[in-house]
């Protein structure tokens, strides 16, 4: 097999084989693909190792590499956790986003394309990761007011699903690309007021389609890609917008892809109790 890896920012994945074609997702620095086809010289068809997602791009936008380097950069890498954070190489700077894989990262740098990067950002190992309901909010809500943009993975343009996507992988948890293809991923949850905050929330269209999923926070709030990424409340019915008074997206299911924390409900219980003994005594 051969395979290639991202030595660019942010390089979009397209449906065909021209420039104009449908973004479907984009990669981003460090992250790697399978060559599957060439067309011509100038693109490429792949699919992403990290999610299956197969699409096009453009040849000269992507890195050959060997079958050795691609399995060395798969167990030896760090992610990027700064919004925006330039690397620096020899004579230029090149800014890579969070969610960005650091090939063979030592700590301070690495090598890639004879180039030797500096990176001196936060950054953090995939062992290092620890899927909580704290670090789930924390990283779902650096990517706030990030625009909307189809197939988008990035701060500066993102999905919903592309978002959902992205919050997991910093915390080690793969997730599939589409939210159609997420909704089959984890736990259902029975109820709304069973679910806990880092849960999915998927909603679907008038045909009864998954289209779009978000984050849900406490208090029955969701952080999700509408126009641009931003919390709204929830209940059983789906989002309901408090600007324009409206729902805007029907609520079909609700996953648990992290692990249920304990802690979380036996607080939320004991907070229960307090305000139901405080209602008693009046």
């Amino acid at each position: 097999m051969n395979f290639a890896i991202c030595p660019l920012s942010v390089v979009s994945v397209r449906r065909n084989s021209f420039g104009k074609s449908e973004q479907l997702t984009q990669l981003l620095f460090g992250e790697m693909v399978e060559i599957l086809e060439k067309k011509g010289k100038q693109w490429v068809k792949i699919r992403c190792t990290w999610d299956n997602c197969i699409g096009w791009v453009e040849a000269r936008q992507i890195k050959p590499i060997t079958p050795r380097e691609y399995e060395f950069f798969r167990h030896n890498f760090a992610y990027s956790l700064d919004l925006l954070q330039p690397l620096l190489a020899g004579d230029h700077h090149l800014p890579i986003t969070i969610g960005a894989q650091l090939p063979g990262f030592d700590g301070m740098r690495f090598r890639l394309d004879n180039l030797t990067y500096l990176f001196s950002g936060q950054a953090v190992f995939p062992k290092n990761l620890k899927p909580t309901i704290d670090l789930t909010l924390k990283i779902a809500k650096r990517y706030l007011y990030a625009p909307a943009q189809w197939g988008g993975r990035s701060p500066l343009g993102i999905d919903s699903s592309g978002f959902t996507q992205l919050v997991y992988k910093l915390l080690g948890i793969h997730l599939h690309r589409q939210p159609n293809q997420q909704v089959v991923q984890g736990h259902a949850v029975d109820f709304l007021s069973q679910s806990q905050p880092g849960d999915l929330a998927f909603f679907e269209n008038r045909k009864g389609n998954i289209f779009h999923v978000g984050i849900i926070l406490p208090e029955f709030e969701l952080i999700h890609v509408s126009g641009r990424v931003r919390i709204d409340k929830i209940d059983h019915f789906g989002i309901f917008d408090s600007q324009t008074q409206r729902y805007t997206h029907k609520l079909r299911v609700v996953k648990r892809v992290l692990p249920k924390d304990k802690t979380y409900f036996s607080e939320k219980l004991e907070v229960e109790e307090v305000e139901k003994k405080q209602m008693e005594l009046f």
